[in-house]
């Protein structure tokens, strides 16, 4: 791990995670997460700065990782598993068998109350995060590997190959497409129209989701890029990047000119072969992590309840299924105040 300090990067906090390499990383205001191919998922603790411990519940590789707020992460894998934690007590409170096949991605809606995921089942799949619970199921042509709603969770991107198609929350139908001409490894949104694209080539490329035209493009990296986040510091909108060259990057974009390439702040090579990235930030820091911390509205959480029932009501078109047909539900399991098993949380001594 590495911290900024006047825009030079220096390692802060280095530990050797897992038995096998890492695939996915998520941050909150205190902890960091890793996923990997050794099919558990560590935890730090970066306030003290230690490793608090070990969740092993997956039986697969941990495909992706998401935070919302302070108290909860959701984790998918290999298995077809969506595993709702508590972060507090690190219980896991519900497993959710979500896919046939590998679940690929995963993001949740700014209002906390939906959640997406896609697998390869060649579905995508709402959830209802109040009740841990299907909402609706749409079957896709093909397999996607990247899911990601926009900053007002009023519309979401789905990634299948080269291809992003975007979609209208309320319509649940396809608005555009945007297709490039290598395979996309990561997807940020930049802002709420504005999606920033990295795939198998050296090149950033941000696009407008309402034309679907490439505002902006600037070759980053010596090699494919392979991970991307972003976040606002002391006014600045900063685009981190990582690519298997080994460097991180720091870019800073004016959005009011989204149109010029940015300019690079800082960069630090990790002699590492990089396979996703994440940016912890210290809370003396005057910073807003976009999107994944959207501070929703009421109106916004209403709003995505209603959607998530008129969803339900399409259930029977020919492209979708109920949860409950495919005989899948499960009940809720929470735990009492008791701290996990030893096989839940294995913590260091």
């Amino acid at each position: 791990m590495y911290m900024y300090m006047n825009w030079a990067v220096a390692p802060d906090f280095t530990h050797h995670a897992h038995s096998a390499s890492l695939s996915a990383v998520a941050v909150n205001e205190r902890y960091v997460v890793t996923g990997s191919k050794d099919e558990t998922i560590q935890i730090y603790d970066m306030k003290k700065k230690v490793e608090h411990g070990a969740l092993v519940q997956h039986n697969g590789t941990v495909t992706c990782l998401e935070f919302y707020g302070n108290a909860h992460l959701l984790s998918g894998a290999e298995d077809g598993l969506i595993c709702i934690w508590n972060t507090k007590k690190w219980e896991c409170l519900k497993s959710i068998k979500a896919h046939k096949g590998h679940v690929t991605s995963l993001s949740i809606h700014p209002s906390g109350k939906l959640a997406l995921s896609v697998g390869t089942d060649r579905t995508l799949r709402t959830w209802n995060l109040v009740e841990g619970r299907s909402a609706f199921i749409k079957n896709i042509k093909q397999n996607a590997h990247l899911v990601k709603w926009s900053t007002s969770g009023e519309i979401y991107v789905v990634v299948i190959a080269n291809k992003v198609d975007i979609y209208d929350l309320e319509t649940a139908s396809i608005t555009g497409t945007i297709a490039t001409e290598k395979r996309i490894s990561s997807i940020k949104f930049i802002t709420d129209s504005i999606l920033a694209i990295a795939g198998d080539d050296e090149f950033i490329r941000l696009f407008d989701c309402e034309s679907q035209k490439c505002v902006c493009e600037f070759k980053a990296h010596e090699n494919r890029i392979k991970a991307l986040y972003n976040f606002k510091m002391e006014g600045l909108h900063i685009l981190v990047t990582a690519s298997s060259d080994g460097y991180i990057k720091a870019w800073n974009l004016d959005i009011d000119k989204i149109e010029n390439v940015p300019s690079l702040l800082c960069e630090v090579n990790t002699k590492a072969r990089l396979t996703c990235l994440a940016v912890w930030l210290r809370k003396d820091f005057e910073t807003e992590q976009i999107p994944d911390e959207a501070t929703p509205s009421s109106s916004q959480v209403h709003e995505a309840e209603q959607l998530s029932l008129k969803k339900k009501k399409k259930l029977s078109t020919d492209s979708t299924k109920s949860f409950e047909g495919d005989g899948q539900k499960v009940a809720l399991k929470r735990k009492s105040g008791k701290t996990l098993q030893k096989k839940k949380l294995q913590r260091l001594k």
